[in-house]
């Protein structure tokens, strides 16, 4: 076997903690803001300034925490030492999220659940950061790559189903703050048991430790320098702007525009089956057809599928096609989470060739804050965006603001996946380029 080539053990080793991040990435993203200001009756507005403060923090701890691993020099790895000093804090953080003690109101639950999130999104950067770089490093092979994050991405399915279990139980249960402590803390023990187990099991080469940039100024500099790199920043800084109010609001879309609270986990699973069902597929095409044609089919079926669902959401018994768009929608998002990652890592090769330096903490890093810094906006704007269009819990909503929830959840991704599709068209680093850089890259 090729030493580029992953044996399953590994890729099974290296995907696992997708598992947990999974069930948390379900419940944040798509109960957070309503569990808030449904349960803990904290203002929507209040609590996406907390949501977006909290991600906006990224812009210190992203950065920062990927240049230091570049930096680190250590016997347990430059990456997997910040892997396993992580893992207790997000633990702790996640149940103190879910479970503020009921005898805080006002401005002391308001605190509690800043430091909370605060506390949870730092030590998950310190894990997640350096984890995706250790993956970067794990081949350099064009098509292993697309195996490795395919594989990822179906592994991930097992935190996904699980992530939805809990969000029907969330969803449906008279005691949510009750169950809320309940799955925070068993997800939290799952947290420590899984992570401390992968990070344990994985390689990392000891070669690779000093080959960061030499100041961290210089290093995310490069960053900026690579045509390539500058070019993600900008479509993912777009694509999330877009799809972030679509798990924050699809809860209250659910509830107060269309009659589909009881199903909304079924239109989920709905959503998340063709995501993970059809990766192989994509991982097979991939080899065929180039990776950038692949994600562009992508971004125009994403597009238009959210433009016809701002028509199908209309107050009243849900409408088939909902089902069907949230299909195709679900077949779309899975295309981008596989060729995104496999292009990444090509791209923090082709800084090797400028700079002769692995910098692939500092990369994943930017590329993490354009993402949690346009999510945070878009979490901002949607908390914003329901309490200027008159949103009161528990009661019916006017027509305005129902028309506000379907155009944040359909017109503003539908728009953004547009603009995003037309500016892609000039992205040129393919499976050409990419093996040229690294026969220069060799023959140096």
């Amino acid at each position: 076997m090729r030493p580029d080539v992953l044996n399953l053990k590994l890729i099974w080793v290296y995907s696992s903690p997708r598992i947990v991040f999974g069930i948390m990435y379900m419940l944040f993203t798509t109960y957070l803001l309503k569990f808030a200001t449904d349960e803990l009756l904290i203002a929507p507005a209040i609590m996406g300034s907390l949501i977006a403060i909290s991600r906006l923090w990224d812009g210190v701890s992203d950065p920062l925490i990927g240049y230091m691993s570049d930096r680190t020099t250590s016997k347990l790895g430059r990456r997997r030492s910040w892997m396993f000093f992580s893992i207790i804090p997000m633990a702790i953080g996640l149940v103190m999220v879910w479970s503020p003690p009921p005898f805080l109101t006002g401005l002391f639950l308001v605190s509690w659940m800043g430091i909370a999130l605060i506390m949870y999104e730092t030590a998950s950067t310190a894990f997640i950061v350096p984890h995706n770089a250790l993956g970067v490093e794990l081949t350099r092979e064009h098509d292993e790559r697309t195996r490795l994050y395919g594989s990822l991405h179906m592994i991930g399915a097992i935190g996904s189903i699980l992530g939805l279990a809990a969000l029907q139980i969330m969803t449906t249960t008279d005691e949510k703050r009750f169950f809320a402590f309940i799955i925070s803390t068993v997800a939290a023990v799952f947290i420590v048991l899984t992570l401390f187990w992968s990070t344990s099991k994985l390689p990392e080469k000891q070669t690779s430790q000093g080959r960061g940039g030499t100041t961290i100024f210089r290093s995310f500099s490069d960053v900026f320098k690579n045509k390539y790199a500058r070019f993600l920043i900008i479509f993912f800084a777009i694509e999330t702007f877009g799809v972030a109010s679509v798990g924050l609001l699809a809860p209250y879309v659910a509830t107060y525009v269309i009659d589909l609270e009881t199903l909304l986990v079924l239109l989920l699973v709905v959503y998340s089956v063709p995501q993970f069902a059809f990766t192989p597929l994509w991982i097979w095409l991939a080899k065929r057809v180039s990776r950038k044609k692949l994600w562009m089919a992508a971004m125009w079926l994403n597009a238009i599928t959210f433009f016809g669902w701002f028509f199908v959401l209309q107050p009243g018994e849900p409408s088939i096609l909902i089902w069907i768009l949230a299909f195709l929608l679900g077949t779309a998002a899975g295309v981008g989470a596989v060729m995104a990652p496999s292009i990444q890592a090509d791209v923090i090769d082709f800084d090797e060739l400028l700079t002769y330096e692995r910098k692939e903490g500092t990369y994943l890093a930017v590329w993490n804050l354009t993402r949690k810094t346009a999510a945070s906006i878009a979490a901002f704007g949607s908390g914003l965006g329901l309490q200027l269009a008159g949103f009161e819990p528990n009661v019916e909503q006017s027509e305005n603001t129902q028309l506000v929830m379907r155009s944040l959840i359909a017109l503003l991704p539908a728009s953004c996946y547009v603009f995003g599709a037309i500016l892609f068209l000039k992205f040129d680093f393919d499976r050409e380029k990419h093996s040229e850089t690294l026969r220069s890259i060799s023959s140096r």
